[in-house]
């Protein structure tokens, strides 16, 4: 059984996984010896598998797992989790933003009693566009899901074995494991550090993919959203009798005469727009009730090595 259990989810990252190998066994074998690395390659289409496979071949401590087709992070992370063996398991990116100096901070952390250790940056080195609109995403998650989510916190943490054992249990098909792991309960602790910029490659984790994980974020952990159609109508009901009120003084006790028919057009049409989106919202929850009958699984393996 190994030690440690690296977990690293892989997509068009060919420039990046020598460097990131050679920086984690470097990482890890002063601390722990007793360690695993797992490649999740999703499809990749560049070299990436090749050189994984390489890396296999020359340190069996190197396993990899790789994908009959595309399935996304979250399903990767949550393959290297199925099949890590540690007593720790830490989840990383491969893009080398993720530092592999910080694992032995992170595994004293563990040591010390804490079941999860979640690494924290302390400022983003992102574009104005995407601080803000990662700004806002943690301000709603914040004050939408039923459970308390950590900002400025990705995939790179470390769990125990007792939380990894516990996190197979859930079987959801829509995967949110940042919300997933917070939901257990399990003690955790901070590490805050400075993420890198990428120097090499691009990433693939573009803006839609990032819209639709921080969609799960909300959806998978909160109803509110549902309930947002009562506080919206009544918001909206308020409104209308308040200013029905005020129309009504002011016609009879100051003879002002209102076009009500453009001020009624306008409710109607404010009204048709929150129904559309209260209708969206409706859907966005039956297609993931949808997803989850279906019984499917969240990925098929088409090959894997050392494992």
């Amino acid at each position: 059984m190994a030690g440690i259990s690296i977990v690293v989810p892989v997509y068009n990252e060919q420039d990046n996984i020598r460097v990131l190998t050679n920086s984690l066994i470097k990482a890890l074998e002063p601390e722990m010896p007793d360690y695993e690395i797992i490649f999740v390659d999703d499809a990749s289409t560049d070299l990436s598998l090749r050189i994984i496979k390489e890396l296999s071949g020359e340190n069996q401590r190197i396993k990899y797992l790789s994908f009959s087709r595309n399935f996304g992070q979250q399903a990767a992370l949550t393959a290297g989790l199925d099949f890590a063996t540690g007593d720790a398991i830490i989840t990383m990116d491969a893009d080398l933003q993720d530092p592999p100096r910080l694992i032995p901070e992170m595994i004293q952390a563990w040591q010390n009693g804490n079941d999860i250790v979640l690494m924290r940056r302390r400022r983003r080195n992102d574009g104005l566009f995407k601080r803000i609109t990662a700004g806002l995403y943690y301000f709603l998650l914040d004050k939408f899901s039923d459970n308390k989510q950590q900002g400025n916190v990705g995939e790179f943490r470390l769990i125990s074995k007792k939380v990894g054992e516990e996190l197979r249990t859930l079987k959801e098909k829509t995967r949110y494991l940042r919300g997933m792991i917070s939901w257990m309960g399990y003690t955790f602790t901070f590490i805050d550090y400075d993420r890198p910029n990428r120097t090499r490659g691009k990433s693939g984790f573009s803006l839609l993919k990032m819209m639709r994980l921080g969609m799960n974020g909300i959806l998978n952990f909160s109803l509110l959203p549902l309930r947002a159609g009562l506080i919206l109508g009544a918001i909206i009901v308020l409104t209308g009798i308040l200013f029905l009120l005020y129309v009504s003084y002011d016609a009879f006790f100051n003879g002002v005469e209102y076009p009500l028919y453009k001020w009624l057009s306008i409710t109607t049409f404010i009204l048709t727009g929150l129904l559309f989106i209260l209708i969206w919202i409706l859907g966005e929850y039956i297609g993931k009730i949808y997803n989850e009958v279906k019984n499917r699984p969240i990925y098929l393996i088409r090959e894997k090595g050392n494992l």
